[in-house]
């Protein structure tokens, strides 16, 4: 695990008079799952920010990729253990392997399971398996021995599809950030994760959606573009507005139309969030001065408080 020594207090986004300076979170621990039935929105760029800015607040954090497509694995630098299927999570789940046996030392504050080609091998033994209790393996073998004990925080990235391993992370964590980009699709995918995913679920247990998060925007919103319409959609719908962040919150469009609102809302497409990528780092370790690290900020914020909170 990442040890307090190679820590440091960075947190450029820090904001005067934030809304959550208040909010006590000492004793808080919490997992998360940044998951979307959609593919396309950015849920492992959101995932290992989200991860890091946790850790830039001095919390212990496990990111834990359960995409068989690996994206945030690989964005961080974990190409090997993608691709080597010698010990992955399925010898934690089926083999009783210790779960610290396959994760790592991001070099970035915090810890990653990664993902591994043999993953939907692994979803298909869920599946067909003599398992008890499928849909709770992550939570029984990985989830409750680390959390409070070992980490503060858990971040999962889920498949963009619903899966066992979907499932697994949502029983694991209860709590989710959700990322929708602009698109025809936009919110007919976070109706489908409502519909196909959280509320069967909620019949059984609390699931709380911490967050919905519009990603990827690179447009206008003082004209009829998709981006202003995923943010009208958005704040306009009475029973999400408690969910919006601040960053992505409009209460007044005169001022968008006038073009008087600053910073624009949402998470803004930004050329340094994909060249980070590419050089296999965080957003806050490539470019600390990134103007969109304000953004991942307030969703550690959102994640440590369990809600979003506003300015009084």
């Amino acid at each position: 695990m990442s040890g307090p020594d190679s820590r440091n207090s960075i947190d450029s986004t820090n904001i005067q008079n934030s809304p959550y300076d208040s909010v006590q979170t000492e004793e808080n621990s919490r997992a998360v799952s940044v998951c979307m039935l959609k593919g396309g929105v950015g849920k492992s760029t959101i995932a290992v920010n989200l991860a890091r800015q946790l850790a830039a607040h001095d919390d212990n954090v496990l990111l834990i990729d359960l995409d068989p497509n690996g994206h945030a694995s690989v964005g961080l630098g974990f190409d090997d253990q993608y691709h080597n299927t010698e010990e992955t999570i399925g010898d934690v789940f089926f083999d009783d392997a210790d779960p610290n046996s396959v994760i790592y030392d991001t070099g970035y504050e915090f810890d990653i399971l990664p993902s591994s080609e043999d993953l939907e091998q692994v979803e298909r033994e869920i599946v067909v398996g003599d398992v008890f209790q499928p849909s709770a393996l992550l939570k029984r073998e990985v989830v409750d021995p680390l959390l409070g004990d070992t980490y503060d925080y858990i971040v999962t990235d889920s498949p963009a599809y619903r899966s066992r391993l979907t499932d697994n992370a949502l029983v694991a964590t209860a709590n989710l950030v959700l990322p929708l980009a602009p698109g025809n699709e936009a919110v007919a995918g976070l109706e489908r994760t409502i519909e196909r995913q959280i509320s069967p679920l909620r019949q059984h247990m609390d699931v709380d959606v911490l967050a919905l998060v519009p990603n990827m925007l690179s447009g206008r919103i003082d004209q009829q573009t998709q981006d202003r319409q995923l943010l009208e959609r958005l704040n306009s719908h009475n029973t999400l507005q408690n969910r919006i962040p601040n960053f992505a919150r409009i209460t007044e469009w005169e001022a968008v139309d006038a073009g008087d609102l600053k910073p624009s809302p949402g998470v803004r497409d930004r050329t340094s969030i994909t060249k980070a990528y590419g050089e296999r780092k965080p957003l806050l370790d490539y470019d600390p001065d990134c103007d969109q690290l304000q953004c991942f900020n307030e969703l550690a914020h959102i994640v440590e408080a369990g809600e979003v909170v506003r300015h009084v």
